[in-house]
């Protein structure tokens, strides 16, 4: 008897060690991926709220960390506190990486911020004076967009055989208004000193135009067209491009509900693509 109770408690213990087995792997399958991805606040957070409970249901818990500024993002991304960022756009992220060494890649576009003129004092770009003062941001990546943006409604003209991406203002060659280019600004200030009525003219990036309740399409009186190459991106450590949280995040801000969402928040001040 007593042979036969040892033998039946031994049978209850395997199979409930086999159980707890199996429940601890079920565990193990249900259990969520956490994926931490650095933005600007508008749209870039906007959108990540967005996706969210999508990427939810897909086993991925997202976390945002918001910042204000162009700097920290990748150095952030660079010291593993992010797993990947979305605030930047490619020449941006490609002069950085110039700059500062990052082993960083591109692991999808999702949608471009036209870049876009605004002024207190004048309606259209044609109105402005000779010697308009022009108020523009610190960040070089950004002033080969801006000065093409000049280009392409006829106020300045830059070399020929240039890299425009790359443009600088000693790369102007015509002027015939004597615009001048004020680039000692912060990015995030510039919607200040429009609101304060400085210079004759502001360019702003879209992310902080519609973060203090501009509408770029309608305020400015110039913008950049949806063909704009400067898309903004999922930046990550390179590698990280082939796991298969990035890949689901990338593929969710790809989806229509998000492109929708995108296009209806925002009228057409931020434009989604499919792609990089």
């Amino acid at each position: 008897m007593k042979k036969w109770i040892a033998l039946l408690f031994t049978a209850v213990l395997v199979f409930g060690l086999a159980a707890c087995g199996k429940s601890d792997e079920k565990s193990s399958d249900k259990k969520e991926t956490k994926l931490v991805v650095g933005a600007s606040n508008t749209p870039h957070a906007v959108i990540l709220e967005k996706a969210k409970p999508i990427l939810k249901k897909k086993g991925i818990d997202l976390k945002i960390e918001k910042f204000t500024d162009y700097v920290l993002p990748n150095k952030s991304l660079e010291s593993k506190d992010l797993d990947a960022n979305f605030y930047q756009h490619i020449p941006y992220l490609n002069k950085q990486i110039k700059e500062f060494g990052y082993d960083f890649v591109n692991a999808g576009g999702i949608h471009i911020e036209p870049m876009g003129i605004y002024s207190k004092k004048y309606k259209s770009l044609d109105k402005l004076p000779d010697g308009a003062k022009i108020l523009m941001s610190n960040s070089v990546a950004d002033h080969g967009r801006i000065l093409t943006l000049f280009e392409k409604n006829g106020l300045i003209k830059l070399k020929d055989g240039i890299n425009k991406d790359e443009a600088t203002i000693k790369d102007i060659v015509d002027n015939p208004k004597h615009l001048k280019f004020d680039y000692e600004y912060d990015p995030a200030f510039l919607t200040t000193a429009y609101n304060n009525g400085e210079g004759d003219a502001v360019v702003i990036n879209s992310n902080f135009a519609i973060d203090v309740g501009m509408n770029p399409k309608k305020d400015s009186i110039a913008i950049e067209g949806d063909d704009s190459p400067y898309v903004n991106i999922i930046a990550v450590r390179k590698g990280d491009e082939n796991k298969k949280a990035i890949k689901t995040l990338v593929e969710v801000l790809h989806s229509k509900e998000i492109q929708d969402f995108i296009l209806d928040e925002w009228k057409g001040s931020v434009v989604p693509v499919k792609g990089e």
